[in-house]
């Protein structure tokens, strides 16, 4: 089946009636304050229709990862503060999931208006593996939208999740497909089913174990796959060279050769650094060397040196590989973009994609906050995700419980 969507909900007339919208709000914070809104502003739009609509518009999401009870330090209250300053929709908000507070303010919500719940995740319900504990959660869930209510699943970052307000709820109320939604899986399908070539990936991040099935999957797909970020040594390591205190996986080496084997025979360039900037230690201000992959070992920090980013060699060839290329997907920062030291070579690959005729996605999570972080305009973007998570998970080719439950 196909998912109902959004314009089919707003066809049948909203106003007055109760929707709950399951968004992704998971933002980073510092100090009580939003510090990347991108998410935020990801989600207005399908908020501001309903609300537009005559809609009483009920949201659900989560931040972080509380231990299934109330933690302040993941409360959504400052995500609900910056969304008022984002919107000129009214914002409420609910100190609590389902409890008082909650029904309290959802009964007396007016049309047009939304009210923020409290994080999702605070009710252990959430992410049982308990079907009856997750079933319950979402039975109270939809007693807040009361007669005539409906769900609208609009967190693509959550739709890999079996949870009770990703899966569960579309037992208990008619579900439709946010625009958010609807758009992520589009970019996605265009990336599996048929990308213009040359079609490149870049791939970064610190872990290799992460993509691992990602990468697996998409060497029958993808032209070249440029490889950076922490994940790269464990591929230097596996083809004999020394990597320092670098970042590694030891228990992955077999693996990774079996990937560049496999790529030789199924037509696909993995294209590792020729260089990297290799630094005394973890820290902002630490010595800095660029150093030749055969030869990483061989600064003044020795032995004890650690990567942190890729060298200026191959962002240059990096960004080479970008500007020949029709279709790029993005995941993973290059190096530490934290810290100004080492953010060259995410800024070169990001700076690449803004510049090239080729249909461009950021595969969201990390990479998406290094475009903001660094200042890119994200309209020079063809896509940019808001989803790492699930991005990943549908290019590895795995089924999305949050999908499945809206075609259901």
């Amino acid at each position: 089946m196909t998912a109902a969507t959004l314009d089919s909900l707003l066809s049948e007339g909203l106003d007055g009636r109760r929707v709950l919208v399951r968004s992704d709000l998971n933002v980073p914070l510092k100090d009580g304050a939003v510090t990347d809104d991108g998410r935020i502003r990801a989600s207005l739009p399908v908020l501001e229709k309903l609300a537009a609509a005559g809609a009483r518009v009920l949201v659900t999401a989560h931040l972080g990862r509380p231990q299934g009870e109330p933690e302040p330090k993941y409360s959504l209250a400052p995500v609900a503060a910056r969304m008022g300053e984002l919107t000129d929709v009214p914002v409420l908000r609910a100190s609590d999931l389902v409890g008082p507070s909650a029904q309290e303010k959802a009964a007396a919500l007016q049309p047009g208006q939304i009210l923020l719940l409290e994080n999702v995740r605070f009710d252990a319900r959430e992410t049982s593996k308990d079907d009856a504990e997750r079933a319950a959660l979402a039975a109270e869930l939809t007693a807040l939208t009361g007669t005539g209510g409906a769900y609208v699943n609009d967190a693509f970052g959550a739709v890999h999740r079996r949870h009770a307000s990703v899966a569960d709820i579309t037992a208990k109320l008619p579900a439709y497909q946010g625009d958010l939604v609807r758009d992520e899986l589009r970019v996605l399908q265009r990336l599996t089913e048929a990308p213009q070539r040359p079609y490149t990936v870049v791939l970064g991040g610190s872990k290799v174990s992460d993509k691992l099935a990602v990468i697996e999957n998409l060497m029958s797909r993808a032209d070249t796959l440029l490889v950076g970020g922490g994940m790269v040594f464990t591929f230097l390591k596996a083809q004999g060279h020394g990597i320092g205190k670098s970042l590694v996986e030891n228990d992955k080496l077999d693996t990774v050769r079996g990937f560049l084997e496999a790529a030789e025979r199924q037509n696909c360039r993995i294209v590792l650094p020729t260089d990297i900037v290799m630094a005394s230690r973890f820290a902002a201000d630490a010595e800095v060397e660029v150093l030749p992959v055969d030869a990483l070992e061989s600064g003044r920090a020795g032995a004890e040196a650690l990567g942190l980013d890729i060298g200026p060699d191959t962002a240059k060839a990096f960004s080479t590989e970008i500007a020949q290329a029709n279709t790029v997907f993005w995941n993973g920062p290059m190096g530490v973009f934290e810290m100004e030291a080492f953010a060259k070579g995410t800024a070169a690959v990001a700076e690449a994609l803004t510049t090239t005729e080729a249909f461009t996605v950021v595969g969201g999570g990390d990479s998406a906050a290094a475009v903001r972080a660094l200042g890119f305009d994200e309209d020079s973007f063809g896509h940019i995700s808001t989803g790492g998570g699930a991005s990943l998970e549908y290019l590895e080719g795995k089924s999305l419980p949050g999908i499945d439950a809206l075609e259901a």
